[in-house]
């Protein structure tokens, strides 16, 4: 992974996402959000295979874009999402997934200690460029 993307000042916006993840097939995009601190800590896909696995697992599945693979978040971390409520918006093709951390973080950038962030959503955009927020 390029680390001056996941951790340099540089604004460099992937607008091609959503092109690279048509190419996996047929998704839908899940925010998923802290059930305690009601942060969105990330935002994924799900497919077919992803959703049913976090049905009835109650943990939090996707479909990785970068990898074209089943991704349970948690399995090689250990910080799995543990799935509290399912939530749909109105049109059907996007998903809320309000979980539960059990583990140390969900992002799976590290923090200057080398925790696991909380969060996806570490850096703010301020006159263009990235800033570190705590």
């Amino acid at each position: 992974m390029d680390t001056g993307i996941e951790e340099g000042c540089n604004l460099r916006l992937d607008f091609n996402k959503l092109e690279k993840a048509s190419k996996c097939g047929r998704l839908v995009p899940v925010v998923v959000q802290d059930t305690k601190t009601k942060d969105v800590i990330l935002i994924a896909y799900v497919n077919e295979e992803a959703f049913e696995y976090s049905l009835s697992h109650k943990v939090a599945a996707f479909w990785s874009t970068s990898r074209n693979e089943l991704w349970v978040k948690g399995k090689t971390s250990g910080d799995y999402l543990e799935i509290e409520d399912i939530r749909i918006n109105c049109e059907q093709n996007s998903l809320l997934f309000i979980v539960r951390l059990l583990g140390k973080g969900s992002c799976h950038t590290r923090d200057k200690y080398g925790n696991p962030r909380q969060g996806c959503f570490y850096r703010r955009i301020i006159d263009g460029s990235l800033e570190m927020i705590a």
